[in-house]
């Protein structure tokens, strides 16, 4: 394969991940229009409070990602900073982010579920860009599979190097995507809003 294909093919896959993150985002606010939170109102300002947090978790944990990986996944084997706990530290950190989504609608049950369902579609997409870098790295990513988990990080296996090395328009390009997470506030607080004068009912209640 030419560098110009294995370009090609890793810009395929990271598509790939911003379309499924979308679709799965897009999914779930829609399905939320019409539900409502039977949490308290302390509950569920608590609930929405973490997802922020979860959320600003979420999008410095992709950045920080970026920083390491800087557009050479396709090129060797990246084995330190986020990716010596993990292998996919920006599906995990999208996954977080996810999850901060969910809970903007005060919902726990809705956070949880989105999680789960993230998690997912980002374990099928994990699954077909793995056989790609294995026939494309060689044995230098198989070790690196067999020492790193896939997906939970392990704290205990952290290294870390003097400095790295990025491109700024990959880092803008993440920033951008991940200003996506930050315009579930709005939306839901607009949907409440709708609720409570009655413009949207209500279908079904989540705890």
């Amino acid at each position: 394969m030419t560098e110009r294909e294995d370009s090609e093919a890793m810009a395929a896959y990271q598509a790939g991940r911003r379309l499924v993150l979308a679709l799965i985002i897009g999914v779930v606010c829609i399905l939320l229009v019409f539900s409502g939170s039977l949490q308290s109102e302390f509950n569920h300002e608590a609930i929405e409070s973490h997802g922020l947090a979860l959320i600003l978790l979420g999008i410095g944990g992709r950045l920080w990602s970026i920083l390491y990986i800087g557009g050479r996944k396709s090129e060797q084997v990246v084995q330190t900073g986020p990716y010596s706990m993990m292998r996919n530290p920006l599906y995990f950190f999208s996954t977080v982010a996810a999850a901060g989504v969910g809970a903007q609608t005060g919902s726990i049950v809705i956070a949880v579920a989105t999680m789960v369902l993230c998690a997912a579609a980002f374990h099928v997409v994990a699954l077909r860009e793995e056989r790609y870098l294995k026939a494309n790295l060689g044995q230098a990513y198989v070790d690196y599979a067999r020492r790193v988990p896939r997906f939970f990080p392990n704290p205990f296996i952290f290294r870390d190097e003097a400095s790295v090395t990025f491109t700024s328009r990959t880092f803008k390009t993440t920033f951008l995507d991940g200003l996506v997470f930050l315009l579930a506030i709005p939306f839901f607080e607009a949907i409440e809003i709708g609720q409570e004068a009655g413009a949207i009912p209500i279908l079904f209640w989540l705890y």
